[in-house]
């Protein structure tokens, strides 16, 4: 695993934003960090990331401990932030140049950084146009091709596509799933779209600041909601059953055989997770 989280806490004064949270993330894999606003994902996100201290327990992030070996860690990660930190008017080669040099890149070893996270990102003509000219998702990538500048090995995403129309949105995920298959990157996501979260290797739900449970998409929606079966009759009758499993509509479709005039399976989501799991401190 590249990183191991144990009994984090995270208190600003009498406020506890993270409580006792456990979790793992395995190398390679994209990971989401699931929950509301609020919910405690950029407090954990900064502690993993160096940003802030903890108040205890044991992180660990690609084999060493923020407190002692900062530096470490930040030479192999990289952070796309909610709000950008890119200069508006500087040129986005311009940004990624200032950003190269901070880790001690010159000459063609920086231009040769800058081009890779240009060809990375997709970015085309508008390298060269001023950041504060850009649209949304061209300051998305923009901001991408920054944290891609050191090729890193860990890339920590938090809300990244908060703000953006539905096109625009599919468009980033889709640069960021071609990031994470074909570099081998482990991807930190965190969100509170939950339909983002569904290509995850794995999902950890945190609400209130504390995890609610963790999985795969799918052990999550088999152990955390049902699927829906409906069908309609000729004769006009109508049954709807909820299934605990997909395959379980098997034997009821095969009851009403040559008797069926609709039929329709509604799968469980990660939203209905969410509210499941939820819910009950909600009423």
């Amino acid at each position: 695993m590249i990183i191991e989280v144990k009994d984090l806490r995270k208190s600003y004064g009498a406020v506890t934003a993270v409580n006792g949270i456990n979790f793992t993330v395995n190398e390679g894999d994209l990971f989401s960090f699931l929950g509301t606003n609020g919910a405690g994902k950029s407090t954990t996100i900064s502690v993993l990331t160096t940003l802030l201290p903890k108040t205890s327990g044991t992180v660990i992030v690609g084999g060493y401990e923020p407190e002692r070996e900062a530096e470490k860690i930040r030479g192999l990660i990289g952070i796309v932030f909610q709000d950008s930190v890119l200069d508006p008017i500087l040129t986005v080669r311009e940004n990624l140049e200032v950003r190269g040099s901070l880790y001690g890149l010159r000459g063609l070893k920086l231009k040769s950084a800058v081009e890779n996270a240009v060809k990375l990102t997709d970015m085309g003509d508008y390298a060269n146009r001023r950041f504060g000219k850009l649209s949304g998702g061209q300051r998305r990538r923009a901001d991408i091709a920054r944290a891609l500048i050191n090729m890193p090995k860990i890339l920590f995403l938090d809300e990244p596509t908060t703000g953006l129309d539905p096109k625009t949105r599919r468009d980033i995920w889709k640069l960021i799933r071609e990031l994470q298959r074909t570099n081998g990157m482990t991807v930190f996501l965190t969100t509170h779209y939950m339909e983002e979260a569904a290509e995850s290797d794995s999902i950890s739900v945190i609400y209130k600041g504390e995890i609610k449970a963790s999985g795969t998409p799918l052990e999550l929606k088999t152990q955390y909601c049902t699927d829906i079966l409906k069908l309609t009759l000729n004769s006009g009758e109508y049954i709807e059953q909820k299934l605990n499993k997909t395959i379980d509509a098997l034997p009821i479709i095969a009851k009403h055989e040559g008797d069926i005039a609709n039929i329709e399976i509604i799968n469980g989501t990660l939203d209905d997770v969410f509210l499941n799991l939820t819910k009950i401190e909600s009423e």
